[in-house]
């Protein structure tokens, strides 16, 4: 059984959006697992010269010796555990590709966020398939084409238990970020399974 889907119809983008691929109970029971459980850190960041604390929690999951990089520093390795290595294989059966990481953001409440960025990173590919899966609290993610700048932003809100497929030149074309807001008061836990090409 296919689960259901929607294309995200943006220019120069290959998106998918599959709102609910985890039923209610499994995308609670695998939230509560991982926040209670997850060994979560948060990194400091230097922005126009100072150092300030990320606005989110952070935990990176990948095979042997598969570090991941950002904003000049090496995320804490951690191996698979089993409630990750379980939806990484859903996730390559969905997408038809091989994972051997996973980035997961713990936002606290409406205060954390994500600034605009593209997952273009060099270690990534080319055109890197980027696979997200969203636990908790929904929150609204944005999306801006990096050179045109006639498109109006586009705006999903992110269900728990739902995924979303980045894939093709999205990266090249597309930024996107998860901005503040003042009305969500629980957590949301997203994460992002990717190839590091070593």
């Amino acid at each position: 059984m296919n689960p259901r889907s929607c294309k995200i119809n943006l220019p120069d983008a290959d998106i998918v959006y599959y709102p609910d691929f985890l039923d209610k109970d499994k995308s609670n029971q695998l939230f509560q697992k991982l926040h209670s459980t997850v060994e979560w850190t948060q990194r400091e960041l230097t922005i126009f010269g100072q150092r300030k604390l990320m606005p989110r929690l952070i935990a990176w999951y990948a095979d042997p010796d598969i570090e991941y990089r950002y904003s000049g520093g090496t995320t804490p390795h951690n191996h698979w555990i089993p409630e990750l290595v379980n939806l990484k294989n859903a996730m390559e059966l969905l997408c038809g590709t091989p994972f051997n990481g996973a980035l997961l953001n713990l936002y606290r409440d409406g205060t954390d966020s994500m600034s605009w960025h593209s997952d273009d990173e060099k270690a990534l590919g080319h055109n890197p398939v980027i696979a997200s899966v969203s636990l908790g609290a929904q929150r609204q993610l944005k999306f801006r084409h990096r050179n045109n700048k006639h498109l109006k932003p586009h705006k999903l809100l992110l269900d728990s238990g739902s995924v979303l497929v980045m894939r093709g030149a999205t990266q090249h074309f597309w930024q996107h970020q998860l901005p503040k807001t003042s009305k969500v008061i629980t957590a949301r836990i997203n994460i992002t399974f990717r190839f590091i090409h070593i």
